[in-house]
């Protein structure tokens, strides 16, 4: 590349370069060493070889230094022959004998940019003494040769590691007048090495590209966002400059490390100093305070509740959903029944209704008369549709331990006397038998007895009547107890509805029991139909006792029915109700 060639690059290098840092401004010394490639104008017959130079300057202004210089270059003389010459001793050497060039002098070196900037491109201007120093050989130049010279030349520096150390790259044309020949030699030498800045006076020492004579605050950290006075920048508030802080928006009050992130332990993204609830789960949604949110009041967090609006009262599992034991659809917790049964109709409670309803009549009439306990045709087998009415039957009784109850067995009158006597009393013993498997009733809270067809509710004339006698009956053998547990329920009653104001599960008898009163007046109308019509029957109670209007026991003993003939317009399977035929 020509001379002119590296100049042009020099100065584009110089214009596209943009200032970095502030570096070191006012009169400082620089020195440098180098080393490069000479390259000999081929009219002075001298080889290329290795180039090394030193250069002192002194910065007068930041545009123009003034620096001395040396060039050392140590090569060989290139003879007429091309491959061998003689030496100063007169013997035969290959590549003609060692010749050596050396320049020193003062050069002015124009900065395209000011000097303490971290690229500064600049060219080169001076003058000064030349050698040309090599064995004597026939048709070469002299042994020595020295005179003045001039020198032009251009480069580049390049700031690393601190504000004070450059790379120096350099060209210069040494222009050196040989002998015999009229022109100028042009002795080019291509050289790099380091040059170091002495003394001088830092224009920025922070490095925020505020001039230090305009910066308020000059130990700005280093990559810190300033203003025009020079200080940084702090949006958040939190210690940490704008440029360094890696989270920008850190909350008043949270203190940070030197990144300017805050400590989060619980990762719920409030800041330990501002979190009041240090310790919450993963995953849960937080206020302010970093308090997690239960809108439900479940205890399972909001962003972990997988069912976030259980209503107030359930026991949820760790998804916050509800559970439910008995699959009623009333969760555990809310549910005051629950070991309910699968298939029954349930309350608000999670209590069955029909559970409640034969309630409601085994204490208004201390007999409990069920009609769907299924067999097997002529056997005391049980058929699976038989066991959730038993559950029904067994969840009540097992709140009511001091009864004692007769489970008794009746039939229609189809078959044998005999084999409906004993078919009645291995079905009372069969339901004794499955309710003690069951719910472990002691041993003595039931009695049975069979009492096949003696005891029909209905005319066994038709298959409606037949059903009905076909039944089971749990009847309350210690009326005195039962009298103490109704009056324990409407206690326990009035004082659930006293302190809480809502209605409870038990409330259910309140609500049925005009329904039982009617029930029971039904029954005794029943009776009195089949006392009318030929048939000895028992009061709905089997004590004797009265019922008043509500269906409870009142007055004196009522004596049984007696066999009548029916009344005329009365037919079996029918009863009247206030003058209204219905039919049985």
């Amino acid at each position: 590349m020509s001379l002119k060639g590296v100049l042009s690059c020099v100065v584009f290098a110089g214009v596209l370069a943009t200032p970095a840092f502030a570096q070191v401004g006012g009169h400082p010394i620089e020195l440098s060493g180098s080393a490069g490639l000479l390259h000999y104008d081929a009219r002075a017959r001298i080889h290329d070889g290795p180039a090394f130079g030193l250069t002192a300057g002194w910065r007068s202004q930041p545009w123009l230094t003034i620096e001395g210089t040396t060039l050392f270059g140590p090569s060989k003389a290139d003879t007429a022959a091309g491959s061998y010459g003689y030496n100063g001793a007169g013997a035969l050497v290959k590549d003609g004998p060692k010749h050596n060039f050396f320049y020193a002098g003062a050069d002015l070196r124009w900065n395209l940019r000011p000097a303490q900037n971290r690229i500064v491109p600049f060219l080169l201007t001076g003058a000064g003494y030349g050698r040309s120093h090599g064995g004597a050989m026939e048709g070469s130049e002299p042994q020595k040769l020295a005179r003045g010279s001039a020198s032009l030349g251009a480069g580049l520096l390049y700031n690393i590691r601190n504000q004070r150390t450059y790379l120096r790259f350099e060209v210069r044309d040494v222009l050196f007048r040989n002998v015999g020949i009229e022109s100028f030699s042009s002795h080019v030498a291509a050289r790099v090495g380091l040059q170091y800045v002495f003394r001088g006076k830092i224009l920025d020492q922070d490095r925020d590209h505020v001039r230090d004579w305009l910066d308020t605050c000059p130990d700005t950290p280093i990559g810190c966002t300033v203003d025009a006075t020079g200080c940084p920048h702090d949006a958040d508030g939190d210690g940490v400059c704008d440029g360094v802080d890696k989270c920008p928006n850190t909350p008043k009050g949270c203190k940070v490390n030197g990144e300017g992130c805050t400590t989060d332990t619980d990762g719920d993204g409030v800041c330990d100093d501002l979190d009041t609830c240090p310790d919450t789960p993963k995953g849960c949604t937080v206020d302010a305070h970093g308090c997690p949110a239960d809108p439900d009041g479940d205890g399972v967090c909001d962003g972990m509740d997988k069912c976030p609006n259980t209503p107030k009262g359930c026991t949820v599992d760790a998804s916050g959903c509800p559970g439910d034991a008995d699959g009623d659809g009333v969760c555990d917790g809310v549910d005051a029944c629950p070991n309910t049964p699968a298939g029954l109709r349930v309350d608000e409670h999670g209590c069955p209704i029909e559970v409640r309803e034969k309630e409601v009549q085994l204490l208004n009439t201390g007999t409990l008369r069920i009609q769907n306990i299924e067999f097997d045709t002529g056997k005391a087998t049980l058929k699976p549709e038989a066991d959730p009415v038993l559950r029904q039957v067994g969840s009540l009784l097992v709140s009511y331990p001091a009864l004692k109850i007769e489970i008794g067995g009746h039939t229609d009158d189809r078959g044998t006397l005999n084999k409906n006597m004993t078919l009645s009393q291995a079905r009372a013993d069969t339901v004794r038998a499955w309710l003690q498997r069951n719910y472990n009733f002691p041993v003595d809270q039931f009695t049975t007895h069979g009492y096949g067809p003696t005891r029909p509710i209905a005319p066994n004339t038709s298959t409606l009547g037949r059903s009905k006698n076909r039944r089971v009956e749990f009847k309350v053998l210690n009326t005195e107890q039962l009298k103490i547990e109704r009056e324990k329920r409407r206690f326990l009653l009035r004082n659930e509805s006293g302190s809480s104001g809502a209605t409870p599960p038990l409330a259910c008898v309140a609500r049925h029991h005009h329904a039982a009163a009617g029930a029971a007046r039904h029954d005794r109308a029943d009776q009195a139909e089949v006392g009318r019509a030929g048939y000895d029957q028992e009061t709905v109670s089997r004590t004797g006792t009265r019922f008043d209007g509500n269906g409870a026991p009142s007055g004196a003993p009522r004596r049984a029915f007696r066999p009548r003939a029916a009344p005329r317009g009365v037919h079996q399977g029918e009863r009247r109700w206030n003058g209204v035929r219905a039919s049985t």
